[in-house]
């Protein structure tokens, strides 16, 4: 909004209106908070910090620059729920810089510090209880479009890495052939003339999509203990990028640690603590059925002594209950598990776990991950829902040589 500098200019000297907010400096984070929710919950909008309410370009300090973007990107995580995502640029105008925040138009309704709030002309108003109702609705119905398959605002269609979009499409040397086909697969979505990206293109066609989608990316923590503490923490990552590398290396994480066991007999007998086929269902199924419009939470894999435990955004979906998710097969993200479907498995990691896509769609993960671990530990997985996220616990085998003591 606003991209070319004389463009931005003259709406500074038109003055405030339902697109545009204009000030000196940062305001406190709780009003801050209020605009940015404000223009959300509207059809978003432009802050500029460091600009007067008469359209005098006052500026910013060169030392507070950065700290004035971190600080708003602070607010909008921590202060703003669902968090919102912006689009920040720094700009010199009239020899001064200034801050701009691209507020989008978002397909959730956010709650600020102070409540619900609506930009209305060129101030922001606390919404009545039932125009709130109404946005809520309307809002709601807009996702009966599967969540994964709607767009992502501040994207285009040059967001998508070419060669990882490849993977779903044919090569074309005709670009406009090129956007025709990721329209069609749905890794982009029109909005009015404007080809952007789906939720399903960001995380399966970009490197780095918890820049668009906040926390979608998995986080794995090993403890040499039973017990959540930093000082029996052995090794700790952040798997970020699109959801069949974050898929592989997170199960090479747990690989690396997976213990063998081993009892001389007549021959050798070897015994992981768990079975990687297991470990792959579960983390298949963590990633292709979390709830992506949960910011709030992130895939989490926690390896301690005894157990495997994983995390995943968002409750069962469509009245499953843990008790019937061996027998039931509900998809959350159809696009993605299609496109999860398409991918093959690497060599390195096929040959563990005998298959050759990432989601085979038979129905079959849970119960061979019930039923290795099972077979390994003697315990049966538990699944179970603590608040608004599903998490699964699989139980360590116990050491061939301390069978034998």
């Amino acid at each position: 909004m606003f991209d070319s500098l004389t463009e931005l200019t003259e709406k500074i000297h038109l003055g405030e209106d339902s697109t545009i907010e204009l000030k000196r400096k940062l305001s406190r984070k709780e009003s801050l908070s209020n605009e940015i929710a404000a223009f959300a919950n509207a059809k978003g909008g432009v802050i500029l910090i460091g600009v007067d309410d008469n359209g005098d370009i006052v500026g910013i300090e060169p030392e507070r620059l950065n700290q004035s973007e971190k600080m708003v990107i602070e607010i909008c995580r921590d202060s703003i729920e669902p968090p919102v995502n912006i689009f920040t640029e720094k700009l010199i105008v009239d020899g001064k810089n200034i801050l701009k925040i691209e507020v989008p138009h978002s397909f959730f309704v956010h709650k600020s510090a102070n409540g619900y709030f609506i930009r209305q002309g060129s101030s922001k108003r606390e919404m009545p209880t039932d125009h709130l109702a109404r946005l809520m609705q309307s809002r709601s119905q807009a996702r009966i479009i599967s969540f994964d398959e709607q767009l992502v605002p501040n994207t285009n269609k040059d967001t998508l890495r070419k060669e990882l979009c490849q993977r779903f499409v044919r090569e074309s040397e005709n670009e406009s052939e090129r956007e025709s086909l990721l329209l069609k697969r749905h890794l982009l979505v029109r909005e009015n003339d404007i080809s952007r990206a789906s939720v399903a293109g960001i995380l399966m066609c970009h490197d780095q999509s918890d820049d668009y989608l906040y926390n979608s990316f998995i986080t794995a923590v090993h403890y040499n203990g039973k017990i959540k503490d930093a000082n029996y923490q052995i090794d700790a990552k952040d798997f970020r990028g699109p959801l069949d590398r974050q898929i592989t290396d997170s199960f090479k994480f747990v690989e690396k640690y997976n213990r063998i066991s081993a009892r001389k007999e007549i021959g050798r007998t070897e015994q992981p603590q768990y079975s990687m086929r297991a470990v792959f269902e579960a983390l298949v199924n963590a990633v292709a059925h979390r709830d992506y419009s949960k910011y709030g939470s992130k895939i989490r894999l926690f390896i301690f002594a005894d157990r495997l435990e994983i995390y995943s955004p968002g409750a069962l979906p469509n009245r499953l209950t843990v008790d019937t998710l061996p027998y039931n097969q509900v998809t959350r993200n159809e696009l993605l598990a299609r496109l999860l479907s398409e991918l093959t498995v690497g060599e390195d990691i096929g040959g563990t776990v005998r298959r050759k896509y990432f989601l085979e769609r038979r129905g079959e993960g849970v119960g061979i991950i019930l039923r290795e671990s099972e077979q390994l530990s003697g315990k049966k997985p538990v699944y179970d829902v603590p608040g608004e996220e599903l998490r699964l616990t699989i139980f360590a085998a116990k050491s061939l040589q301390a069978e034998e003591d």
